[in-house]
């Protein structure tokens, strides 16, 4: 137990990371596109800003669910890269169907996949919203450079 408190502990924060990076990352992105994408699309510049910023938040979660599933592989956990992610997928996202189950020694650590996946999905949502309210006032990601 206590092994996989420290595991799920480390991976945690490895993803959390990666989150972090990935969200400056897109914040940067979507101000260095904004000004090409209003000259190109100006009646679809927020929709495609929008379409833009989701893109590159969804790729974040999809290497953190990489990062899971790998993990599984590793401890051999799962007999399959392809068990392997969508264990990792149905977990990280807290669905859980249970048609693919850890084995008792790695179960635990599967609960602090969901929490990690429920967190990383807040913080998606909140970073979106942000986002999405700053195209609309057209605050701080600008149609032109300033």
């Amino acid at each position: 137990m206590l092994t996989q408190l420290i595991l799920g502990c480390i991976i945690i924060a490895l993803t959390v990371c990666i989150h972090a990076v990935a969200l400056s990352y897109t914040f940067d992105a979507m101000e260095k596109l904004s000004p090409r994408l209003y000259k190109l699309l100006p009646s679809l510049w927020v929709p495609s800003m929008m379409a833009a910023c989701v893109l590159m938040v969804f790729l974040a979660h999809i290497i953190e669910i990489w990062v899971w599933a790998l993990f599984y592989l590793g401890v051999e956990a799962m007999p399959t890269l392809e068990a392997a992610l969508y264990f990792a997928t149905s977990s990280f996202t807290t669905v859980g169907f249970g048609d693919v189950v850890l084995d008792e020694k790695w179960r635990l650590i599967s609960s602090f996949q969901s929490a990690n996946g429920f967190i990383l999905f807040g913080w998606s949502t909140a970073f979106i919203f942000e986002i999405m309210s700053k195209l609309y006032k057209d605050e701080k990601i600008r149609k032109t450079k300033s």
